[in-house]
């Protein structure tokens, strides 16, 4: 279970428990000869030439069989059967301290500031470094102003309910105190090289040739062998319908696909095979690749547009009383466009607005609660899909409770950028048992989920998990 600890206020949750606790078992079978601990792979995709792509040449990607029986070899021997089980990376998760230490942070004065802010005064601030104390004079423009009216109203949400859920995980030894000598022996994470860029994949894909009938059908991954191209990857959507792991393999990359789950591989120009999919789900979140300022200096990754997320298809996407739940960051601009803007184009309801509460291993916020720059929460809007027309609901005898307001999701995060906590155990309460669920801007697989994305991959590559011994 993720949930570690459940309170009034909210959850406390062990991300890497829930990644770990899928069945992330590689069944793989081997000659004799062969060593256990090497991947090897029963059917491959064909190769692909692409005349329209320059340097990439031609992709090779083959994908691991679940054979139910030993095949035979070429001299008419049995292959070894081997199961081979992964774990993710533990050290991906190991926050051992606060990002920004609040050592040089004071606390603020909130019922003094917040009249002083709204008033638009200019305020001294005073920052102590090193024993001295300089000043230096602030103006801050509006954005900035309704950024500080949400946090002095939030504040003592995310202070006590956090604290609260903190206690707990202390208590019970999932968290603990950080000593010094943990600390020393902290070593530095050394992250996978993104050699397969999957946004450019999505792009080269736009250049093979449209084969409208093969959009509207999905591409399942058998438990016999079968044989499909890299075309078909990009133009379906991609099922695992198996009890266990395979392995596909893009520009020589490895990444695994947990059981039970389906995926797409595509920009947001493509997203027709989604819409073919026929499928309505009952659960949809989204994590935007909101703009902002950093992320248009660093130029890590693409943005869109508020129009260009107002376009995203959820009307066609949802069913009847679906969930919809969208990250979102701290910008009060974003905020407001969910609720007064994009929601009401969906005809989608808010119904409560969660935060997910960043903490280190020792149960210390990330950030400092009050600093001006980085906050450690973000949050979560959730709301519900309004049907113009009465249609029958899935499973309509099934009650399910009302979603409550302000709820906070407490959680060690992940080392990698936007690799967000799960929401289905949080939300099973919420929602109808056996439904259709699918994550939109997704960067990793889910069984029991559709995910689409341009990075819908990105965490599954074999390098953020650990191969445990294998066993025949």
């Amino acid at each position: 279970m993720s949930v570690v600890h459940q309170l009034s206020a909210g959850w406390l949750l062990d991300h890497l428990s829930f990644i770990n606790k899928i069945n992330y078992q590689l069944h793989q079978h081997h000659e004799p000869c062969c060593s256990k601990n090497e991947f090897t792979t029963s059917v491959h995709f064909e190769s692909l030439q692409m005349d329209s792509v320059s340097s990439s040449g031609a992709c090779a990607a083959s994908i691991a069989s679940d054979p139910t029986t030993k095949p035979e070899n070429d001299d008419g021997g049995n292959y070894e059967m081997f199961t081979q089980k992964f774990v993710f990376r533990p050290e991906l998760f190991d926050v051992t301290k606060p990002y920004i230490t609040p050592a040089v942070h004071k606390e603020c004065q909130q019922s003094n500031e917040k009249e002083d802010l709204m008033n638009g005064v200019k305020k001294e601030i005073s920052i102590s470094i090193i024993g001295k104390k300089r000043k230096r004079c602030v103006v801050f423009n509006q954005g900035e102003l309704d950024a500080m009216e949400y946090h002095t109203k939030i504040r003592e949400l995310i202070l006590d309910g956090s604290l609260q859920l903190i206690q707990e995980g202390l208590k019970s030894g999932f968290l603990y105190p950080l000593f010094e000598k943990q600390d020393k022996c902290s070593k530095p994470i050394t992250l996978p090289l993104d050699t397969c860029n999957l946004p450019e994949l999505c792009e080269m894909a736009k250049h093979l040739p449209s084969l409208n009938e093969m959009e509207h059908q999905t591409l399942q991954l058998l438990e016999e062998d079968t044989s499909v191209t890299e075309q078909d990857l990009f133009l379906r959507v991609v099922e695992n319908n198996s009890s266990f792991t395979k392995v596909i393999t893009l520009m020589g990359q490895k990444y695994l696909l947990p059981p039970k789950s389906s995926f797409l591989l595509s920009d947001i120009s493509c997203m027709q095979p989604l819409l073919n999919y026929r499928k309505t789900f009952d659960v949809i979140v989204i994590d935007p690749p909101w703009q902002n300022k950093s992320v248009k200096r660093s130029n890590r990754y693409s943005y869109l547009s508020p129009l260009q997320i107002k376009q995203i298809p959820i009307p066609k996407l949802a069913a009847p009383n679906c969930l919809l739940v969208t990250w979102v960051t701290n910008r009060q601009k974003h905020l407001r466009f969910i609720k007064e803007e994009l929601y009401p184009s969906w005809s989608v309801e808010v119904v409560a607005e969660w935060h997910w509460v960043k903490i280190t291993n020792s149960g210390e916020f990330v950030f400092p609660l009050d600093s001006p720059h980085k906050k450690p929460y973000e949050g979560l809007i959730l709301g519900r899909v309004q049907e113009k027309t009465a249609l029958p609901l899935r499973n309509a005898d099934v009650n399910v409770l009302p979603i409550p307001d302000h709820k906070l999701i407490v959680s060690v995060p992940c080392t990698l950028h936007s690799h967000k906590p799960p929401l289905a155990e949080v939300l099973k309460d919420y929602i109808k048992p056996d439904g259709e669920y699918l994550e939109l801007f997704a960067r990793n697989l889910q069984p029991g989920w559709t995910s689409w994305g341009n990075e819908v991959l990105k965490f599954q590559h074999v390098d953020y998990f650990i191969a445990l011994e294998s066993g025949s």
